[in-house]
């Protein structure tokens, strides 16, 4: 039967919703028909992927329009097109059936599709004997969808996609591509209006800013060679191993000589020794996904599957990872599922509608950072998020992904005043619909993929962040203690005199340290904004600064909690972090700033080498004060013990006094190695200490306190 004109003239302007009822070959009365649209050719003969000529077509339209009966049996053709002075091979996508199957559309549906990595965006496959990019996206609300690229002149009228009906996703299989090819989706919203271009939701690969195209490209690494690294971490407790985090942004960490960003591999040349010489067990990157605007540090994503394309081939980023597990370091990555931006070629009001987001600026918008909110309690968008965290972890191998702003998702009125939220259905501030999602993706994460961590940002009271699931927590591995990260450096930027009257700014803290499994964060967004360097913020002359720094972190690494410094600071950072220059590397030529690394060098080393310092991290029994409350002198001493090791004193001076035979309680009665002492020439400071040792006696020692310093004192008894 003949399609009515009116459906001819919407295939040929590309508005037509369903080009594969016209377009492609049919069963018919007299046998296979085939039509097709091959602008600029004026005879065109059909054959099989084999080359047998199947028959020749009609032209019907001036503007391209061929048809006619070819052999059967129904199957995939490639036309052979004659025009002008040239001729040319065509293989025809509407030819093709489907790739996606009834089950995904089932788990897709049910929103418990765990592999959608594997079934949405451009994936490169053979598909019915011939090579090709099979694209899929999700646009339910979508009157039509095209595929606009280069390889078709962005010419959306060429390649109109299948709608499945059930769940909103559209597809097409285009043969004879591969890799490289720039590509975008031209959305028809339900208003019959074209929304700007959109880039690929689960594009694995993009454009280098400013250009805003995804691009077609094979995932992560075919060959990994890190088992046993990944094995390690499947065997053990994380609560009880080190783990020190060295906190970095890609793209300022160093530059290369044009002042432009490294590739990954440049990086891992630099960047992975240098940890591994300072001993930290992880580095966590910033986010790396694809953004726009650089001063958003990543946090900004679009292309929340595609490594930023600043640092060259996303495959770069997986031979990294695999760089730094084979020298013993994992890999963390930052995760924004908190807020994404609203740049026209992203996700807000991906088919025209509220797809992602909530139509309500209530719920939908974040006042902080002028961003949109995802829509949670919607099935699709937790399971592309769920499914995000699941493809770091399987297709680039990541050890564990850090949740930025989770208080922001678990109260609706985070940053707003009244009448600016919704309360939830039993009247209240909690969003329920995050937290089922943040449970939701722990729960998959740590069931797929075991080893991984969870860390949550997350500032608030909010109970059971890192209990399990199945104790009603979130299921988070870990959390960042900000009231750690608080208090004690606003009791360092105290002059000395007055520390006595803020004594419990460091006390205070291990009233909860153990109520959940922490992480002690000093990190990039504690030295950025005016706020200085972590050097800049303590008290006194450029001596005290120093001396309080080194002094700061010493107990920072006796302190129960896992470790996170942000890169530059190892080494003292005088100037604020920047994201448009590298760090001031010119400073390890100082000594004093030198001193501060090996300070931090050698922090790490007793962290890793001594149980006592890691192996109750997260356990009250791990901890004992020795001395709590004097404030006069400003002296705090407690204890480190774990059951299979020595038990360490950590004792601090936060005063820039020297106080010569001061009595700290010590359980075990004999002498104490003096392993480490902030004011050691060095690391820069004046060398007063107690000469490698202390004896106890009676329950008891007396010791030299250096100025503005922290000792540790290991029993060897």
């Amino acid at each position: 039967m003949k399609p009515p004109k009116a459906a001819i003239e919407a295939l040929l302007a590309g508005t037509h919703a369903d080009p594969f009822s016209l377009l492609g070959v049919h069963e018919g009365p007299q046998g296979i028909f085939a039509r097709a649209i091959i602008p600029g050719a004026q005879n065109v003969a059909a054959h099989d992927l084999a080359g047998g000529l199947l028959g020749t077509l009609e032209r019907v339209d001036q503007r391209g329009l061929f048809e006619g009966v070819i052999a059967g049996p129904r199957q995939p053709v490639r036309y052979h097109a004659i025009g002008g002075e040239g001729a040319w091979w065509v293989s025809d996508p509407y030819s093709f059936g489907p790739v996606l199957g009834p089950l995904d559309d089932l788990l897709m549906a049910e929103g418990t599709h765990f592999r959608l990595f594997d079934k949405l965006g451009a994936h490169l496959i053979e598909h019915e004997g011939a090579r090709g990019v099979h694209f899929a996206v999700w646009a339910p609300n979508a009157r039509r969808v095209a595929l606009l690229g280069n390889f078709n002149d962005w010419d959306g009228r060429r390649h109109g996609m299948r709608r499945r009906a059930d769940i909103g996703v559209w597809e097409i299989f285009l043969p004879d591509i591969g890799e490289w090819q720039a590509y975008k989706f031209e959305i028809t919203g339900p208003d019959g209006k074209i929304v700007p271009l959109k880039a690929d939701p689960f594009a694995f690969a993009s454009e280098l800013r400013p250009a805003t195209a995804s691009m077609t490209r094979t995932i992560g690494k075919a060959d990994w060679a890190d088992d046993a690294h990944r094995a390690y971490w499947t065997s053990v407790d994380p609560r009880r191993v080190p783990i020190s985090i060295y906190e970095v942004h890609a793209g300022s960490w160093d530059r290369d000589e044009h002042g432009w960003f490294l590739t990954w591999d440049a990086l891992a040349e630099r960047l992975i020794p240098y940890v591994v010489d300072l001993g930290f067990t992880h580095i966590e990157f910033l986010p790396i996904s694809e953004h726009p605007y650089d001063p958003s540090w990543g946090y900004q994503t679009t292309g929340l599957y595609a490594p930023s394309a600043r640092f060259g081939d996303p495959v770069g980023f997986a031979r990294f990872v695999e760089g730094a597990h084979k020298a013993g370091v994992g890999v963390l990555l930052d995760w924004v599922p908190a807020h994404f931006p609203t740049d026209a070629h992203g996700l807000a009001r991906f088919d025209g509608t509220a797809l992602y987001e909530h139509e309500d600026p209530r719920l939908g918008h974040h006042p902080d950072w002028d961003t949109a909110i995802y829509n949670f309690g919607r099935r699709e968008v937790s399971s592309f998020l769920v499914n995000n965290a699941l493809f770091w972890a399987e297709r680039y191998h990541v050890d564990g992904l850090r949740v930025d702003a989770v208080a922001s998702m678990l109260y609706r009125d985070y940053s707003r005043e009244a009448g600016e939220w919704i309360p939830n259905a039993q009247g209240g501030r909690e969003n329920w619909e995050a937290v089922a999602f943040l449970r939701a993706m722990n729960k998959a994460v740590y069931g797929a993929q075991p080893g991984i961590l969870t860390m949550a940002e997350e500032s608030t009271s909010w109970p059971g962040v890192t209990h399990p699931v199945h104790d009603n927590g979130l299921g988070f591995g870990f959390k960042w203690n900000m009231g750690f990260m608080h208090d004690t450096l606003s009791y360092m930027a105290r002059d000395p005199i007055h520390r006595r009257h803020h004594h419990d700014e460091i006390t205070f803290g291990l009233m909860y340290a153990f109520a959940e499994n922490f992480v002690l964060p000093l990190s990039h967004d504690e030295v950025v904004h005016g706020k200085g360097s972590l050097l800049g913020k303590m008290s006194g002359d450029d001596w005290q600064k120093f001396a309080n720094l080194r002094a700061y972190y010493a107990l920072m690494w006796g302190y129960p909690g896992k470790k996170l410094l942000f890169m530059g600071q190892e080494f003292a950072q005088r100037r604020e972090w920047s994201e448009e220059r590298a760090l001031d590397w010119d400073l390890r030529g100082a000594p004093a700033h030198e001193g501060v690394r090996n300070l931090v060098r050698d922090l790490n080393r007793l962290y890793r080498e001594l149980p006592a310092l890691h192996a109750r991290d997260c356990e009250g029994d791990g901890f004992e004060w020795l001395i709590v409350d004097d404030r006069d002198n400003s002296v705090f001493a407690w204890l480190r013990k774990a059951p299979d090791g020595k038990p360490v004193a950590i004792i601090a001076n936060m005063t820039p006094a020297t106080r010569s035979g001061y009595r700290v309680p010590l359980p075990v009665d004999g002498d104490w190695a003096e392993i480490l002492n902030s004011d050691a020439t060095n690391y820069g400071g004046g060398g007063i200490g107690n000469m490698g040792k202390v004896t106890a006696r009676d329950g008891g020692a007396l010791i030299t306190l250096p100025p503005l310093a922290t000792i540790m004192l290991l029993s060897e008894g």
